[in-house]
């Protein structure tokens, strides 16, 4: 059997072919950036200006402008292709010809890309926006509605809290004792430093006062209805409520404020906890406690001081003093102190609180929410102070 030629088969190129499309062929090919001077006077534009030639020709532009004339015509007609970078360059270039004094002027730049340049151009002065300035009358409609805004939602908190406050008596296993008794501890005898020193140095200086007085008169027996009605009655529940105030009222809206920041308060929703329930009722209940004793303290540390300052300017003794004081100031002049100091408590947490949750998402809201809280609140307690002195007047108390 004859053998079969093994020629191997010669593979067949491969032949493409690259068929132009119609806009290829059309468009012209890219020229290289460059700047000519035709005339005296005439710089002509021509080429693809890119970043790529950027530094070339902004050295010619610069070579030529140093002998530019009072008049610099610069022609656009031959510019294939301007990209924004080398638009934005050009431009402030030409800008500083501008301000130098040089009268420019172009022509037969391509639309598109004479938009280019005058959109990258800076505003002038007088297109700045004008801010318009509000009248009197705008700022106090302003304030008047910020007003009634805050107020209202302040009574939608009142409510909301005396409806929480109402469902723990009918649901007893929802108090929280271990926080009321912590916030006993942190805003009642925490505060009985200040509270005593404060209080016994207003007794010295009522009865200080008084002295000189009741000296001339011979009515030194006297200075105890002067000690003993304006620490019972007035001193001593205001100035331990504007204490409290200041110093548990601000820790009030500053914890609250930060649960706020720091999206606590949004959690505890999540997980089906009444932030007022955990937050507000508890410093309720335990101020409530709380005040009505540092204001009872209060009275017996400020009436030890004015007796101290009977005994050295008056020479009343103590004796004297103590038996005077029990048989002139009546029980209802503590009462009312004491029920006056169980409202400020009442107006303490609930401003705090209330602030505290007006808090707006950020460090310094916090700060201007607890400064606030701390204004309204001895604000609102001098006050109802000088409201209850009138009420007490008319009714014979």
């Amino acid at each position: 059997m004859p053998a079969v030629p093994t020629n191997p088969i010669k593979p067949v190129a491969k032949v493409t072919s690259k068929v132009a499309s119609p806009k290829a062929a059309n468009d012209p090919a890219p020229m290289p950036a460059s700047i000519k001077q035709t005339t005296p006077g005439v710089l002509q534009f021509s080429g693809t200006w890119t970043v790529c030639q950027l530094g070339n020709v902004m050295r010619q532009l610069d070579s030529l402008l140093m002998r530019h004339a009072a008049t610099v015509e610069l022609d656009g007609q031959q510019i294939q292709k301007i990209d924004s970078i080398t638009a934005w360059v050009l431009q402030s270039r030409l800008k500083k010809l501008r301000d130098s004094g040089v009268q420019l002027t172009m022509q037969g730049w391509p639309a598109q890309y004479q938009k280019m340049l005058d959109g990258l151009g800076e505003l002038p002065h007088d297109a700045a926006p004008v801010i318009k300035t509000p009248g009197m009358l705008e700022k106090i409609g302003k304030a008047s509605v910020d007003v009634v805004k805050d107020n209202l939602a302040l009574l939608s908190f009142i409510g909301e809290t005396a409806v929480s406050l109402l469902g723990l008596f009918t649901h007893p296993r929802r108090w929280r004792g271990r926080t009321i008794l912590h916030n006993i501890q942190i805003a009642g005898f925490e505060a009985l430093p200040i509270v005593g020193v404060t209080s016994f140095l207003l007794g010295i200086v009522i009865a200080y006062q008084g002295a000189d007085q009741l000296k001339h008169y011979g009515a030194n027996i006297f200075v105890v209805e002067l000690v003993g009605y304006a620490m019972l009655r007035e001193f001593a529940p205001l100035i331990t409520a504007i204490i409290i105030a200041g110093r548990s009222g601000s820790a009030y809206a500053a914890q609250i404020g930060t649960m706020v920041v720091t999206e606590e308060i949004d959690a505890l929703q999540t997980i089906g906890i009444k932030p007022i329930e955990l937050l507000v009722l508890p410093k309720l209940v335990a101020l409530m406690l709380a005040l009505p004793l540092l204001t009872l303290f209060a009275d017996l540390i400020g009436v030890i001081g004015g007796m101290l300052m009977a005994s050295n300017q008056l020479d009343v003794g103590t004796h004297e003093f103590l038996t005077r004081f029990a048989t002139e100031i009546p029980l209802k002049t503590l009462l009312i102190g004491i029920g006056k100091s169980l409202v400020f408590s009442i107006v303490i947490v609930i401003t705090g609180c209330y602030q505290g949750f007006r808090t707006k998402g950020n460090a310094d809201s916090v700060g201007r929410q607890t400064t606030r809280s701390v204004v309204q609140a001895i604000f609102i307690v001098i006050v109802l102070d000088a409201l209850f002195s009138v009420i007490f007047n008319l009714l014979g108390l």
